[in-house]
């Protein structure tokens, strides 16, 4: 039989790749969105916990250099939401405290204020899962030893 008279095969060859990039593609795209998804999950903590700690280091400084406790209270939480909403970090609960007992040592003794800002950061939004992370930072600014209290 001559190359021409040889009848055509039909049908799948053994060793027959059709398909095979379809397939592919259903099994590495999920897993290539999930680690995705994890990547800004993580980017989104990450640069939370960065603008928590600027936060509490603004509201702690802005506190040490008022004159008096009820005044350093209000403006460490002035200054932790200012720098909280210029980074743009939207907080599902957010928590300023501020330890004013520095402000009771006698004149020429060291005294402290000490801020800490805790922020929930939702992320839901990424995906069913994911649920929310609380971040947290605290900063201690010192009080000038010799400013009038």
């Amino acid at each position: 039989m001559t190359e021409r008279q040889r009848p055509q095969r039909r049908g799948p060859r053994l060793g027959d790749d059709h398909g095979r990039v379809a397939v592919e593609f259903v099994l590495w795209v999920p897993a290539a969105i999930f680690v995705l998804m994890i990547a800004f999950a993580g980017g989104r903590i990450v640069t939370a916990d960065q603008a928590v700690d600027a936060a509490a280091a603004d509201a702690a400084r802005e506190a040490s250099i008022a004159r008096d406790a009820g005044e350093a209270e209000a403006n460490a939480r002035a200054a932790a939401a200012a720098t909280l909403s210029d980074q743009k970090l939207r907080c599902k609960s957010t928590r300023i405290t501020v330890d004013t007992s520095g402000f009771s040592a006698p004149l020429g003794a060291y005294g402290a204020v000490t801020a800490k800002v805790t922020c929930t950061v939702n992320l839901a939004d990424l995906g069913t899962g994911f649920g929310s992370k609380t971040v947290e930072s605290e900063f201690t600014s010192v009080i000038d030893k010799y400013r009038q209290r």
